[in-house]
Order: C-alpha cells, then structure tokens, then sequence
C-alpha cells in the first residue's frame, strides 16, 4: 500500500560504506544518509567498521542505524587486495573487484536481519547508496521486488576509460583489470539488479552511457558530490595585483596531473606571474618536487603535504584559480569545494569534473595526449594572468551554482523527488539538474 502523499516515506538506506570520519565513498555514504534525514524517515545499515564514528557522530545504535557484520569474509578479502596492491594505494579496479565479492555477503546478511521487517511492511522504500560501483550487483533487489518494495540503486558511477595516450600512467596506477573491467556487464546479477530496481541514480553520463536501452527509462541523472556549506565556508580570494594564485588538491599519482599542471605553469612560475600550492601527498611526491627543481621554479611552488579540512579550506581560499587537469575522475568533488569557496575550475572536460563545469562557471581544456593537454593548459593559463575579471566572474557564477545544485540539503531534495516518483506521487520523472 502507498503511504499518504503528506507522509514522510520509510526509507531503510543501505550504505555498507558510511563514515563521517573518512573521505571519498564513506563520507559520500554517510552524508547521503545524513540530508535524507532531512525529507525522509532514515535507518542507516552499514559495515560493522563504521559503527564507532557513527556513535561519535551523535546517532543512536537500533534506532538510527544498524551494523552489519561481514568481516569473516570482507577482512580476508580485503587484506588480500591490499597484498595485491602492496600497500600502494593504487590498483582502485582491483579492489572493487575483491569489493564486489564481500558485498554479496554483506546483503545476505542484511536480508537475514531485515527480510521479516521488510515483508511485514515496515519501510515503504529501499535505497542502496554504496558501493557507487556499477559493477556490485545487489542479491536482494529481485526478493524486494517480489515483495513490492521499491528498490532505488544509486547514485552510480566509475569505471571512465582510461583515456588515449595514457597507458604509460594506466601501468603506474597498477588499473591491469581495467582492460577487462566491461567484463562485468557478463555477470548474471547484473541484469537482475536493473530489472529489479524502481530507479536507477546515475551519477555520471557515462555511467548512464552503459546502462542497457531497456533500463534507460528508470535513469535519474544526480552527481554523487556535493557539500556542505559549512565545512565550506570561506570565500577565495578575488585576483588582483600580484602573481596568479593556482592551488592544486589531491593525491600525487599519476592521473591527477599535478605534473602537467606544474609543466604548463612553469614560464608564468619561473617569472613570478603565478605561484601553485599543492595539497596532497602520494608516491609521486619525490618526482614532482625533483620536477620543480630541474624546472627552476621551485620559489613558485609549495607542498603542503595533507592539511586537515580547515587547514585545506584555508590555502585554496587564498588562491582564485583551481588547476586540475585530471585525466580520469569519477566524481570530482575538489572541484565542487573549489567552486563553493568562489575559485573558478580549470579542468580537463573529461568524465566527472567536465560535467560539474558548465559555461561560464570555469575554464576547460580538451582531453587529448599528455603534451596536448600540457599545452591547452599552459595557453589557458598564459591567457587568464591577464584577465583577473574573467576569474573573478567565473568563480562567482561557480559559487553560485553549487549553492543552487550542489549541497547536501538540494541532494536530499532531488533524491525525495526520486521517492515520490516510485512511490506514485508523481507521474514525470524528476529531472533535477535541468
């Protein structure tokens, strides 16, 4: 039965992954899980290992949330990839692979402590929000379809082709099952998890892209990203007399681009024009730093290491221009924090930070072969030094749509339209972004 149209809906979310003291996945689960709280009546069930921070957080085990156990067969596994990927940090494909098999267990587990209450009616919706990976299939969707509960999947997204001209860095990021990775789209659950499903949260076109035709129609494209305004609460600095301040955030392997940044910035760095602040560390560091020496523009670049938030929030706020030429992002969320503090982007227009930036609200550089994007930046670069207004415009309209689109609190929004829409409340299919 359909709850009343001025009834909150029921909502248990699923995020094996939710942690307000991590970063990336965890952190988008958890504050997926944290706006709905906002539009809807939440239970949160996640993963045992996130049970302490959610108590520090100030939610009350049993009645806000529930810990799922799967660490009987989620530790080996994990220990195993991380074996794998020798502590790296690297090999993200890889480790979504071994993520996919504990995930299995983890509903099996789910379904055992929620099947009675989901049967005898207690939640009007299902929402899965993490893993974001399009290749974990979700083993309890047909069993909530056959009990008439709507299952909402998403927001998902990865998996963007490496693009041409990097296999070099491909090899370096250790992405050997990415020359495989559609292979997934062959696993039998796969076509029951969409079959099954009452919408599907894209949070790329890409990921739509591969999404088979006869889905397409239970699409719902919401970027995963977003944030809060007041973790975010700075404004950066307008560009005026002085060098370009250029921030780069992220960590230091190789498809972040920090080296082409550092590349195409070095004539402006050499003659005082620009500086670059660099936040972030990774196995690249060492490299990079020895790149800034051999280029002689070591007096123009800083290395912050890893900063705490307000730390963070600080340095990019005394800069006015992001540069970011990432070659293969999913999401791009250090873009949207860029544009919450009035920085306008300069990006790659490729997969995730290609779609957040529009006209207007940053600059893009097409994607190509490393000395092309080298050059398309260094020429945007050259260009910009001389229009200070143009930064200060772009970083304004970029602060502005965040605020319109992007926060938690506009998120929760457009994901209870979702829930209206499977619920019967409303015939159109939301489109939020439009």
């Amino acid at each position: 039965m359909i709850a009343p149209i001025t009834a909150r809906p029921r909502v248990l979310l699923i995020a094996e992954a939710a942690n307000p003291e991590f970063v990336s996945v965890p952190l988008v689960g958890w504050s997926v899980a944290q706006a709905l709280r906002e539009v809807a009546d939440v239970h949160l069930v996640t993963q045992i290992r996130n049970r302490e921070a959610i108590l520090r957080a100030g939610l009350t085990e049993g009645r806000d949330f529930t810990v799922i156990n799967s660490e009987k067969v989620a530790g080996p596994l994990y220990r195993a990839a991380n074996a794998l990927r020798m502590g790296s940090g690297k090999g993200w494909t890889l480790m979504q692979a071994v993520s996919s098999f504990s995930y299995r267990y983890f509903e099996h587990v789910v379904w055992q402590q929620f099947g009675p209450a989901l049967r005898g009616g207690e939640y009007d919706i299902v929402h899965r929000v993490t893993p974001l990976s399009p290749t974990a299939q979700s083993p309890i969707a047909p069993k909530l379809k056959a009990q008439g509960v709507p299952f909402v999947l998403g927001p998902l997204n990865g998996g963007v082709p490496w693009p041409a001209g990097f296999d070099r860095e491909r090899r370096r990021e250790r992405e050997w099952l990415s020359y495989v990775r559609g292979a997934y789209k062959l696993l039998p659950g796969r076509e029951a998890t969409l079959r099954s499903a009452a919408a599907i949260l894209v949070g790329s076109r890409h990921t739509e892209s591969e999404i088979p035709d006869a889905y397409r129609e239970k699409c719902v494209y919401i970027p995963e990203n977003a944030i809060d305004p007041e973790r975010f609460n700075l404004r950066a600095v307008a560009p005026g007399e002085g060098p370009l301040r250029i921030c780069f955030v992220g960590r230091l392997v190789p498809y972040k681009g920090a080296d082409m940044l550092l590349e195409a910035a070095a004539p402006l760095l050499r003659t005082g024009r620009a500086r670059i602040e660099i936040i972030g560390d990774g196995p690249m560091r060492a490299e990079l730093e020895a790149l800034a020496t051999r280029e002689g523009i070591t007096a123009g670049v800083t290395f912050h290491g890893w900063l705490e938030h307000r730390e963070v929030q600080k340095v990019m706020a005394s800069c006015s221009l992001l540069g970011f030429p990432s070659i293969r992002e999913f999401g791009g969320g250090v873009v949207l924090e860029a544009m919450a503090l009035g920085m306008a982007p300069l990006i790659v227009d490729y997969a995730g930070p290609g779609e957040l930036v529009t006209p207007g609200t940053g600059f893009k550089v097409p994607i190509g072969p490393r000395e092309q994007i080298i050059a398309g930046v260094r020429a945007e670069l050259e260009r910009l030094v001389d229009r200070p207004e143009e930064i200060a415009q772009a970083g304004a309209a970029a602060f502005d749509r965040v605020q319109e689109k992007f926060t938690w609190a506009r998120k929760a929004e457009q994901i209870a339209e979702v829930y209206d829409w499977v619920l019967g409340r409303r015939a159109d299919r939301p489109d939020p972004l439009a």
